[in-house]
């Protein structure tokens, strides 16, 4: 047993993983989906139902957690226009006030030469090459793209992916014994970031075997009733074909490989979980969990993210730890931007005074439940304009500037199949949400800039021609580290 903090500390152990989507897990209601330890987290802290992501992709939802602004306040609109340091992150925050902030695994950062917010970063994963995924920036690249590999690496097996994330495990589970030990008066807080479940869909064994395909269940939404009519969304599906690529039984190998990885990544959080009570540090521990966006895993025909669909932008999120309700779950609408204010609030430090959108997940978590608005934003390959959409109240409000936007009753249709934007009786709803939108961004400024900085940024790079001869691949290399 290892020595355990004072009980006035309160450190975070904030676990993170990677397009996990919040309906594949136990605790949120999932028949098939085995996540024993994520659902005894649940069990022991508080849950929240309605947590979502600022970007349905990695790069610029990583950059939003770690500011605590939404994408059009950081401007890494892209997979290709990473965080570099500012603004300044609750890592910075941290240790100007003399805190301990290291990070184990994927930050998704420019790389390593920039301060990206942590005093030790333990096998950090960057974008690659230091620019990332460039083709995204064209985003009118129709048929430049070939997805066809992700329907090539799914079922059992062994992947660098998976092997990465066995070291990040390992890795945080020394660093916690070694922290129990620490004479530091400073509470610590530590990021532990996981590849899983994301693609490619090659999973270990032991764990695909969870889910043989005779149980499986089927992907949803497939009817041509049922799939997406919006151009914007059709032209992002045409982008990203990956579902031509399958047919009905590799479909629903791919599916089952995903449930498997999701349960892998539950076995390493049980891991590192058992590490902090081991090192007796649990008590005095908040504990976070939650993911970058979701992931549409055959519904709609769709796979990956890339959409304001809740299957690619809601996310799993709950915290156990002191002062936290035991077994209790909120409604109340929730964000990757409220981790900022979470994390200082643990560890007692102070922000600086800069206007951020987040709330405390432990107010939250404590106090009566109430309405908000929460955004967010797609301004990435594939789509013709920026993709906002706000969530406020029972309604999801998506806006397409030069479009006609989305709007969807969230009580009535959870599922997004009927939209109501077009209806006479919902026009005064449209109207409003489109007022709640324009309190948190400017879509059609945010669009515009958007596409300049992408313009400057692709000029840097030596123009359209060179992006599309560059080296194309659909998930950041393992080696890019």
């Amino acid at each position: 047993m290892g020595v355990a903090f004072m009980s006035n500390k309160t450190n975070v152990l904030f676990l993170f993983s990677d397009e996990h989507r919040q309906d594949a897990l136990g605790c949120y209601g999932h028949d098939l989906v085995q996540t024993p330890h994520l659902d005894r987290l649940a069990s022991e802290g508080t849950r929240f139902t309605q947590a979502y992501t600022p970007s349905p992709i990695c790069v610029p939802a990583r950059a939003a957690l770690a500011t605590g602004q939404y994408v059009h306040r950081t401007r890494c609109w892209s997979n290709a226009q990473a965080y570099q340091g500012t603004p300044p992150s609750w890592g910075h925050q941290l240790i100007r006030q003399g805190h301990r902030a290291d990070s184990i695994g994927k930050l998704h950062y420019r790389g390593a030469e920039y301060d990206n917010g942590f005093e030790n970063e333990i096998l950090p994963l960057y974008v690659r090459n230091g620019t990332g995924w460039i083709k995204g920036l064209l985003r009118d690249h129709e048929a430049v793209m070939d997805v066809s590999s992700y329907t090539r690496e799914i079922g059992p097996g062994e992947n660098s992916y998976t092997d990465y994330d066995l070291d990040v495990t390992r890795n945080a589970c020394d660093w916690l014994k070694e922290a129990a030990h620490s004479q530091s008066n400073k509470p610590w807080t530590l990021f532990v970031s996981w590849l899983r479940p994301h693609y490619p869909l090659t999973c270990p064994g032991e764990f695909y075997d969870l889910y043989p395909l005779a149980q499986m269940d089927q992907a949803r939404f497939l009817s041509p009733a049922e799939l997406p009519a919006h151009p914007v969304v059709n032209t992002i599906r045409r982008c990203f074909d990956y579902d031509s690529h399958f047919d009905e039984h590799t479909r629903q190998v791919a599916r089952a490989s995903y449930y498997g990885l999701c349960s892998f990544l539950d076995a390493q959080v049980g891991q590192v979980l058992d590490a902090l009570k081991a090192t007796g540090q649990v008590d005095n521990t908040l504990v976070i969990y939650t993911s970058d966006h979701g992931d549409h895993n055959g519904d709609r025909r769709m796979w990956t993210k890339m959409s304001l669909y809740d299957e690619s932008a809601l996310v799993p999120m709950m915290i156990r730890g002191p002062g936290i309700p035991m077994g209790k779950s909120v409604d109340t609408l929730t964000s990757l931007v409220d981790i900022y204010p979470t994390i200082l609030h643990a560890v007692g430090a102070t922000d600086d005074g800069t206007d951020r959108p987040g709330t405390t997940l432990q107010s939250l978590a404590t106090e009566p439940e109430f309405e908000r608005a929460v955004l967010s934003e797609y301004h990435d390959g594939g789509s013709p304009v920026g993709m906002f959409m706000l969530r406020v109240g029972r309604w999801k409000y998506n806006y397409y500037p030069g479009y006609e936007p989305e709007l969807y009753d969230m009580a009535n249709d959870p599922s997004e199949l009927a939209d109501l934007s077009q209806i006479p009786a919902y026009a005064q709803v449209r109207q409003w949400c489109h007022e709640q939108m324009r309190l948190l961004v400017d879509p059609e400024k945010a669009n515009d800039m958007a596409f300049a900085d992408q313009a400057s940024l692709i000029e840097k790079l030596g123009g359209a021609k060179s992006i599309l001869r560059s080296r194309e691949f659909d998930f950041t290399p393992i080696s890019s580290g």
